[in-house]
């Protein structure tokens, strides 16, 4: 059963958290880095205040049950966000994930509800942008901001427009390099900036072609138990898992219908799927005492502890070694 909660109430989940584990500032203000709530998940956001007007936010949570949280109306700038992994449902657009973005206008956000899984972590970078802000990147006045973008911009009635734009992989490129971004302090933040630029530029383009009627999940009832019955196979056999064939035979499905089920559901193939969860109970394990790289990797899987780390390492930016010894993994 999913947790419902208002924004009030998320709102004073995070302020809790913020006593029991006090974020980290910058001493500049650039960056304040906060943890997930203990009550609904484990994870981390790290929010940079690139320029006046420009906050940049990268992602990374998982949920203990799925969740609920209610918005109310209120005024918003202009959004982009990037999904890596992960699926928000919202009923203002029906779902955003590793292929389809989201884009909202500046102007007053009208009532909704957005859910999160807690079957797959969340993670991402999401851009917030106050209108004045992008008239001047684009270096023109708003009657001669890009046709695509005007709808961004507080119209008469003021209510916010959002679309849905098609993720391409370049898309997705930018925000995995600003999730890695290789540099510390003011060359981060120049950094940073350019890469926010540069994924504004390609949602413009993108926002062209917006896929702005986007279906609900579309597989019947008894589709969606098999997808999720494959799911729970493949998290109790990661060190020996079934091909996605003989998956689908055990679940009862076609090989297409089992692939476009995850998609749709988890926003990942099955392969995906089952790397994701090798790789964070990989992550847990090696935060525990008294375990070895090589113990981990066999148990999530991996016979070749080499082909395990580098999974590990492309996955997390970090080393399992690197984990073992406690670095911290965004």
């Amino acid at each position: 059963m999913a947790l419902e909660l208002t924004w009030q109430d998320a709102h004073e989940l995070w302020t809790e958290a913020a006593q029991e584990q006090p974020m980290t500032v910058s001493t500049d203000g650039f960056e304040i880095i906060q943890a997930t709530p203990s009550a609904i998940g484990h994870g981390v956001s790290r929010t940079l205040k690139l320029q006046p007007g420009v906050e940049l936010t990268i992602f990374n949570c998982t949920f203990h049950q799925d969740l609920m949280i209610r918005l109310p109306e209120k005024l918003h700038p202009i959004q982009f966000m990037t999904v890596l992994s992960g699926v928000v449902k919202s009923t203002e657009v029906s779902y955003i994930n590793a292929d389809v973005g989201l884009l909202s206008g500046s102007g007053m956000q009208r009532s909704s509800v957005s859910a999160f899984s807690m079957e797959q972590p969340l993670a991402g970078v999401d851009i917030l942008v106050e209108p004045h802000v992008l008239t001047q990147l684009f270096g023109v006045s708003d009657e001669s901001l890009p046709a695509e973008l005007r709808p961004l911009l507080p119209g008469s009635n003021n209510w916010q427009q959002v679309f849905s734009p098609k993720l391409t992989r370049v898309m997705r490129s930018v925000a995995q390099q600003m999730v890695r971004c290789p540099f510390n302090r003011a060359t981060e933040r120049l950094y940073l900036q350019g890469k926010v630029c540069e994924l504004i530029a390609l949602y413009t383009e993108a926002a062209a072609n917006p896929v702005t009627g986007l279906p609900a999940l579309t597989l019947r009832s008894d589709t969606t138990e098999r997808i999720h019955y494959a799911a729970e196979i493949l998290r109790s056999r990661l060190e020996h898992p079934p091909s996605q064939v003989d998956l689908a035979q055990q679940v009862g499905l076609g090989i297409r219908t089992l692939q476009k089920g995850f998609k749709l559901v988890f926003g990942l193939t099955p392969f995906a799927y089952l790397t994701q969860q090798r790789m964070h109970l990989a992550e847990q394990l090696l935060r525990q005492p008294n375990c070895t790289v090589a113990e981990v990797a066999n148990v999530v899987g991996y016979t070749n502890p080499a082909r395990f780390a580098a999974a590990f390492k492309r996955y997390f930016g970090i080393t399992p070694r690197e984990c073992l010894q406690g670095k911290k993994i965004l």
